[in-house]
């Protein structure tokens, strides 16, 4: 009996010392990770999620027309009609003194002094040059007298923009329809003034001297 016990001893001592240099290995066991080697592959997935996620994402459809592109498609209104209150008008001389026998050309400037933009038919027929006397008590000449061209000359202002004429007196007389005798002008001083609609500009003097 007392050997039995000793070999069953024995036994008992040889399969815990076999147990513990196997470390307790079992199939259903796993094996131990590595400490840092799973935060760190959670951490790229992470990172590589982000990115992705971050990417900005292009679209083939077309942009909805803006308000302003809409409205350039749109045909604009044209300029209304300049009323004569709108406009302003001047008349210079290209020189103070010429010689009788000399042709005196004159300056006809009409000025937009509104604040939009206007349209008017300035056609030469309504702007007109007069020569007087200098007291402007006696009409001598007149740019509508012997040259009534009446075609259309439509001319859009804008505010402040002006329109420029040139009028060229033959230094002679002459009447409204071009009748009579026309002889030139003699020696004096004068003064010349522009027309046009209801609109009439300041004198302008110059004089003519004997030739």
């Amino acid at each position: 009996m007392a050997v039995g016990a000793l070999v069953v001893a024995l036994a008992l001592v040889i399969w815990l010392v076999l147990t513990v240099s196997r470390g307790g290995d079992s199939p259903g066991d796993t094996k131990p990770v590595a400490a840092g080697s799973s935060s760190t592959t959670t951490s790229k997935a992470a990172e590589a999620s982000t990115t992705k996620a971050a990417a900005p994402v292009e679209s083939s459809a077309p942009a909805p027309p803006s308000a302003a592109s809409t409205a350039s498609n749109e045909p604009a209104a044209g300029p209304g009609q300049c009323p004569d209150q709108s406009l302003a008008i001047k008349i210079s001389v290209d020189q103070p003194t010429y010689r009788v026998g000399e042709q005196p050309n004159f300056r006809i400037v009409i000025t937009n002094i509104s604040s939009t933009q206007c349209q008017r038919d300035m056609n030469l027929a309504q702007i007109q040059a007069s020569v007087l006397s200098l007291d402007g008590q006696r009409r001598i000449w007149a740019s509508s007298d012997c040259s009534p061209v009446d075609e259309s000359n439509a001319r859009n202002l804008k505010p402040g923009e002006q329109a420029l004429f040139t009028v060229r007196w033959s230094g002679t007389t002459s009447q409204q329809g071009c009748v009579g005798e026309r002889v030139p002008v003699p020696a004096g001083a004068y003064q010349v003034v522009a027309q046009f609609g209801s609109l009439h500009s300041s004198p302008e003097p110059f004089n003519l001297t004997p030739s």
